[in-house]
């Protein structure tokens, strides 16, 4: 029993058979830590009647006992018995006997006998049927057949009460179940942990004796050993000797497994291998060995490191171990702990693409474009409403009012425009808006001429195997690795395949184009990537080849494997191996992507701030003239709004008003001293409509139609 891996025993036999087990139990050493022993009712109804030697080497044991409820009858009765028991022993020493189940029982069917026997009236002797061959016998305990033994019979199955050991009733000739009580043995005292009880059932389902936990949980258990910790119930070493697990001396990256200190072993597969050991369900004792030679340097081939399992060096295998067929033939592995697949990883290539038909909007956003034209056409309108009343030159019929507003912001993107800007306001909004056309021009010079002067990286990033194989380029793998054959399967011959150890060895050889592509298992090129992706050297290319991922290996048969996939399922499920994993593999930048390359255009972000600055500006602006224009017209304005007119009628003709121009700012000097007041000139050099004349007499600018031109 002491070398079976079960460390979970449950006895039924007879009580003497059970001390000399548990005697013998202690002596070798079966009766401590990680054991758990659970005995039936006919050795716990027992207990006080062994020897305290028996009662110390079961310590920690559990048992199931028939629950007896308390009563007021079943004490009453305890006292009698055990006042009849000094009466019947004075001289005893002897503490008087607990009570005992079976006695409990014995009275209880007394009692339904009697009971049974009262309810028939058999109070006269009853007449036998004789037996033939008992006549002829010498045996005096021979009797005959009661013939009315069948009616007690029945009437004993029938009868049912309350007695000292709960209810008594006879199902199919058997007591029926009652509760049990789960009882720890802890000194010389059975105490009480839980509690069994018969789950409520109709009469039509079946099974009724069915049982059920009553209770929230179970009270502290104390285990053999003097235990509290649960045991686990199996031990995979019952001789305590250790699992020798090996690890490969070199690894690819020391973030995967880093064997640095042999005496301390690191890294993210080892760290998923001590997690998913501490979580089985029993205790699992092992210790690491390197597989390495006289060199300190890999022994060989993970194939030939895998072989060695199966010979029984090592009774598992932790590392970046892929699963593959060849070694399932003569290994078993767990389930995944890190994904498949192999990826193509090579050096960037340039080259410049000028072609594109929107090449000339590349160097911003849409976002920044679009914003950049709505303040373009903000700061027109600006500007005419600015100047409008007060410079000729912003004057004339609409139609050149509409080229107005798109032609002064946009030959401010030039410096070249020839009109006058004659208020400050305008002046204001105009400096504001060349400083932002400069800012604007200058980045998107800058960026348009990166986009010539900087390589592109090429779009078109695949890579085709045959064409390499065609070429004779070399290619690149892991020294050991599984990936050899995988390059020999597509058809790499062997001299084109190149072997390194490490990261640092496949990033000489790439920078140096000693080979063309690597090759390696997905989660080495996704940290080589993160690792060395600060000057954008390289870049994955084409889809991955699909392979099994990174597993545990253990001998073939060994029941370790189930029980490892199952921790390995829970501890998925739960995210502790995503959490360990964020641990150890921490990324140092972003993997570069060429399709999301921004360094070549500009962003709406960049211009927030100048942009807010620019409207802001050319917003107050345009509410201190609108605000001005209100007050110094404050009688006219006053005046129409005071009139019964529609809404309607009262904007056209602040409209009309408005685009009247101001006769102080079109008045020269010569006008302003020879002129008659009333006297409206009309020069060739400003045609001028018949709303612009109306300005000349702003006592009658309320009704400008009835104005006419001389």
């Amino acid at each position: 029993m002491k070398n079976m891996q079960t460390r979970v025993f449950v006895m039924h036999t007879t009580t003497p058979l059970a001390s000399q087990i548990f005697l013998k139990a202690k002596e070798a050493g079966m009766m401590g830590e990680g054991y758990v022993w659970i005995v039936t009712t006919s050795i716990m109804n027992l207990f006080y009647s062994l020897n305290s030697s028996v009662q110390e080497s079961m310590q920690g044991v559990l048992g199931v006992k028939p629950l007896v409820p308390g009563s007021s009858k079943l004490n009453s009765t305890t006292i009698r018995l055990k006042k009849k028991f000094a009466d019947d022993h004075p001289n005893s020493t002897d503490p008087s006997p607990e009570r005992n189940l079976y006695g409990l029982w014995a009275y209880d069917t007394l009692w339904a006998l009697a009971m049974a026997a009262e309810k028939n009236e058999f109070r006269e002797q009853s007449s036998f049927l004789q037996n033939i061959s008992a006549l002829n016998s010498t045996n005096v305990f021979t009797t005959g057949t009661s013939q009315r033994g069948s009616k007690l019979l029945k009437a004993v199955l029938d009868t049912n009460f309350v007695g000292l050991a709960g209810n008594f009733n006879l199902v199919n000739g058997q007591l029926n179940s009652s509760s049990f009580q789960i009882l720890n043995i802890d000194g010389q005292e059975l105490r009480p942990v839980g509690t069994w009880t018969p789950l409520l059932q109709s009469s039509s389902q079946r099974n009724g004796n069915k049982t059920g936990f009553s209770g929230d949980k179970l009270d502290i258990i104390t285990w053999p050993g003097n235990s509290r910790n649960v045991p686990k119930g199996w031990e995979v070493s019952p001789s305590g000797k250790k699992l020798k697990v090996g690890v490969p001396a070199v690894a690819g990256f020391p973030e995967f497994v880093n064997t640095t200190n042999a005496a301390n072993i690191t890294g993210l597969y080892i760290e998923l291998f001590e997690s998913v050991m501490a979580a089985l369900p029993y205790t699992v004792q092992y210790g690491y060995e390197l597989f390495e030679i006289s060199n300190a340097s890999s022994a060989g081939s993970y194939d030939s490191f895998s072989y060695q399992v199966f010979h029984g060096k090592y009774d598992a295998v932790v590392g970046d171990i892929t699963i593959t067929a060849k070694r399932s033939e003569y290994l078993d592995f767990t389930l995944p702990i890190d994904q498949g697949g192999i990826t193509m990883i090579k050096k960037i290539q340039h080259d410049v693409k000028t072609n594109d038909k929107k090449f000339f909007v590349k160097p911003l956003r849409k976002q920044l474009w679009l914003t950049a034209i709505a303040l373009f056409i903000f700061t027109g309108i600006a500007l005419w409403i600015l100047e409008h009343r007060f410079n000729k030159d912003f004057r004339g019929p609409p139609s050149e009012h509409l080229g107005l507003i798109f032609y002064i912001p946009f030959m401010s993107l030039v410096y070249s425009n020839r009109e006058r800007i004659v208020s400050n306001l305008a002046r204001l909004v105009l400096v504001v808006w060349v400083f932002v056309v400069l800012i604007l021009n200058s980045t998107y010079t800058a960026s348009l001429s990166a986009r010539f002067t900087i390589d592109k990286l090429s779009q078109n990033a695949d890579i085709d195997v045959n064409a390499l194989i065609s070429n004779g380029d070399y290619v690149g793998c892991r020294e050991g690795s599984f990936v050899v054959d995988f390059l020999k399967g597509l058809g790499f011959h062997e001299s084109m395949i190149k072997e390194y150890k490490s990261g640092e060895d496949f990033h000489n050889a790439l920078s140096k184009d000693e080979i063309k592509v690597m090759f390696t298992r997905t989660p080495y090129a996704n940290l080589f990537l993160s690792k060395y992706c600060k000057n954008k050297t390289y870049m994955r290319v084409g889809s991955p080849y699909i392979t099994e991922g990174v597993a545990f290996v253990f001998p073939k048969g060994s029941p370790l494997v189930a029980d490892v996939s199952r921790t390995i399922i829970k501890l998925t499920d739960d995210h502790n191996i995503s959490k360990i994993y964020k641990d150890w593999i921490k990324p140092t930048c972003k993997e570069y992507n060429p399709s999301e390359d921004s360094w070549n255009r500009v962003d709406l972000k960049s211009f927030t701030l100048l942009f807010a600055i620019t409207g802001g500006i050319t917003g107050t602006c345009l509410v201190v003239f609108l605000v001005s224009y209100l007050y110094n017209n404050r009688d006219f304005v006053r005046r129409i709004s005071n009139s019964g007119t529609t809404t309607w009628s009262k904007l056209r003709a602040i409209f009309k008003h408005f685009d009247q121009r101001d006769p102080k700012s079109f008045r020269s000097k010569q006008e302003g001293e020879n002129a008659p007041p009333n006297l409206n000139v009309r020069s060739t050099a400003d045609q001028e409509t018949p709303s612009e004349n109306a300005a000349s007499h702003p006592s009658n600018s309320v009704q400008p139609e009835s104005i006419r031109v001389v």
